[in-house]
């Protein structure tokens, strides 16, 4: 598809962008540019349904009210990073498992698939425009947001028949801003996030609009994350607000939560799995109790837990609390396993490991 450029007619002043990049924290901070291409099913142009495409100066979308995005909740995203190599190279880590978890989300939601290739090429359009925003700070990325929502202005429920694509980037530095060695986790026992047969697998603002409350309820108990359980018997751990998560075990094998339709299916999470195989650890992708944290933490049969995602990379989870009381898993701060995985896959996204598994796309 052929993509109209638009000019910047102000961008940000150099000097400015580099002092803000000293410490862009996470998610307040972007660039000059985003893409925004539109979908029509209706539309018989040379490109189909999807047309429009345009990478131009970041700013302010118009919308009707009555669009369905704001009554329908139709709406989907993805999270990614592009990283600076040592020589200079930008890259992406394994961007088009973002371009297929992005088309799963959109089947749940009603919502068009968008082609691979195009997904891709937005991403790449954008990264060219803007790669002056790359945080130059130990760790930095330029995070990478596409999204997808309904702009139809139709009050009746069925599924959009318009909808546009976008993408914009904001330079990250860190995602928590405690600095504590290892985050503590609140258990959620009155909320849950996903029920079977719902939207957990989709990567859709309701599923985290679901979270807010519970995740303020944690950072009211002191801690920095919240963890929900199942829907069904409040017993079994499925993740974080927006992290998978991992339980290392003192016979050297691994747990996490399996993917059953109520948890994201984290391209992370994936990647630690391969990872973790290629030691030879046994993983086991199956339900673990609430009880069976607490006990295993405590008579020393769980060593390690960590959470990841695309934003926080590997964290470390040193402690856990609820309303009957609080827990420490092994010493409270990174283990040697969680501190290995991520020196190894923050390695390969910055290019200074080897990629043996085809992950990395340079730019």
């Amino acid at each position: 598809m052929d993509f109209t450029h638009i000019k910047h007619p102000s961008p940000t002043d150099p000097s400015q962008r580099d002092n803000a990049l000293q410490d862009p924290g996470f998610g307040t901070l972007y660039s000059d540019h985003m893409v925004t291409i539109d979908f029509h099913e209706d539309h018989t142009g040379p490109d189909g349904s999807w047309h429009n495409a345009v990478l131009g100066p970041r700013g302010p979308i118009s919308l009707d009210p009555a669009a369905a995005v704001l009554h329908y909740g139709q709406e989907i995203f993805e999270g990614m990073k592009c990283y600076r190599h040592e020589n200079g190279e930008l890259a992406l880590f394994r961007p088009m498992e973002n371009a297929r978890r992005l088309n799963d989300s959109a089947r749940r939601m009603a919502m068009p698939t968008i082609p691979e290739d195009l997904f891709l090429e937005s991403i790449k359009r954008l990264v060219e425009a803007d790669k002056d925003w790359m945080p130059t700070i130990a760790g930095g990325s330029l995070y990478l947001r596409p999204f997808m929502f309904a702009t139809e202005a139709f009050l009746g429920v069925r599924p959009a028949k318009e909808y546009k694509f976008m993408v914009i980037a904001s330079p990250a530095g860190n995602y928590f801003k405690s600095g504590a060695p290892a985050v503590k986790i609140w258990i959620s026992h009155d909320y849950v996030r996903a029920a079977p047969g719902g939207m957990g697998a989709a990567k859709t603002g309701g599923n985290y609009a679901a979270s807010l409350v519970p995740q303020a309820e944690a950072i009211q108990n002191g801690c920095d994350q919240v963890v929900f359980l199942d829907a069904g018997e409040r017993k079994w751990i499925e993740e974080l607000g927006g992290m998978n998560l991992f339980f290392v075990m003192a016979d050297g094998s691994v747990i996490t939560p399996p993917l059953t339709g109520t948890i994201l299916p984290g391209i992370t999470r994936n990647s630690l799995i391969t990872l973790l195989r290629e030691e030879g650890l046994t993983v086991r992708e199956e339900q673990y109790s609430i009880d069976q944290w607490r006990d295993d933490a405590k008579s020393g049969q769980l060593v390690e837990a960590m959470a990841c995602g695309t934003a926080a990379v590997v964290t470390p989870v040193g402690s856990v609390a609820d309303r009957d009381g609080e827990f420490t898993i092994g010493s409270g701060g990174p283990g040697q396993l969680t501190t290995k995985l991520r020196d190894a896959l923050v390695g390969i996204q910055q290019g200074r490991i080897e990629d043996q598994h085809g992950w990395v796309i340079k730019l």
